[in-house]
């Protein structure tokens, strides 16, 4: 088998990978509250990553520090919003939502940075925000808004400030210390809310071990980071740009066919048709558009978006 088709596969594990995540987040929230498994999964991811990233952690670099700091703000607001957000709201959904986050950042380059927006990308950015109408608002209009639609709308922009963050960054530091360091704030920053719920009668912190939630834990920590990474990681020196952000795209639609598969999950017309612009819109904006660090990119210590 050719490199380049090996490595074409390999990153449509990743898609599969990642899609399957948010599936398996939702339904670990009926075992954990939103922050307590959120500290849990990012311990665990930092343990692990850092394990594999010893060398970069003993550089004296302050600028890293502080650049892994906000980068673990950023990731942890993107992940509180979208693990809340996935309460009340399908996988399927989510994912295409979290998924316009790859159109947000142009628009978001464009609006505070030096960078221009071409034909493509405000045509992308017309049918993503098209699409997010049709899937997150019902025909009765504004007033039957989901939540959770709602919150990973925000998620989105989230994920989308964390991949501009990360890509002025990454030039100037070592990613693998960025990850742990960014992962490490995420992990603390979740502790650090287990009360909020509490302060506002809303959740009391719990976590119940069982099976269920030791695999959702295995699964976004080590199976959607450091495996589907090193994948990345790999794949990327044997193929295209153009490549990778076509099997990227796919990850919300294997999210639409695995929660349909596993647990039953189907999108209206109407959502179905949401979706597809959406879809649209983020193929225009990964091609011909600045270029994707996958939303993903964010979970490494993910999305994102995840």
């Amino acid at each position: 088998m050719k490199r380049r088709l090996q490595a074409d596969l390999a990153l449509l594990l990743c898609a599969l990978i990642w899609g399957g995540s948010f599936l398996v987040v939702k339904d670990a929230l009926a075992d954990a509250s939103v922050f307590a498994f959120m500290g849990l999964r990012f311990g665990l991811a930092t343990l692990f990553i850092a394990a594999f990233s010893l060398a970069a952690l003993r550089r004296k670099d302050s600028g890293m520090l502080r650049a892994g700091i906000f980068l673990g703000v950023l990731m942890f607001a993107g992940y509180a919003l979208e693990t809340a957000g996935l309460q009340y709201t399908s996988a399927s959904k989510a994912a295409f939502i979290t998924g316009s986050s790859v159109v947000w950042v142009p628009l978001l380059s464009a609006t505070f940075g030096r960078v221009r927006m071409n034909l493509w990308i405000a045509a992308g950015a017309l049918a993503a925000f098209a699409g997010l109408y049709f899937v997150a608002v019902p025909p009765q209009g504004l007033g039957g808004l989901n939540r959770g639609d709602v919150l990973i709308a925000f998620c989105a922009i989230a994920f989308a400030l964390h991949i501009i963050a990360a890509g002025t960054w990454a030039r100037r530091h070592s990613v693998a210390a960025l990850n742990t360091v960014q992962s490490a704030m995420t992990t603390v920053l979740s502790a650090g809310a287990l009360m909020i719920p509490v302060a506002l009668h809303r959740e009391v912190p719990r976590v119940t071990l069982n099976a269920g939630l030791a695999w959702a834990l295995f699964y976004a920590a080590v199976i959607s980071t450091a495996l589907a990474f090193a994948l990345q990681f790999w794949a990327q020196r044997y193929t295209t740009p153009s490549h990778t952000a076509i099997m990227f795209s796919l990850e919300p639609v294997f999210a639409v066919i695995i929660g349909w598969l596993a647990a039953g999950e189907h999108l209206t017309e109407r959502e179905f048709f949401g979706a597809g612009l959406i879809f649209v819109g983020i193929l225009m904006a990964e091609l011909k558009g600045v270029t994707h660090d996958a939303v993903e990119f964010a979970t490494l210590g993910e999305s994102p978006k995840e």
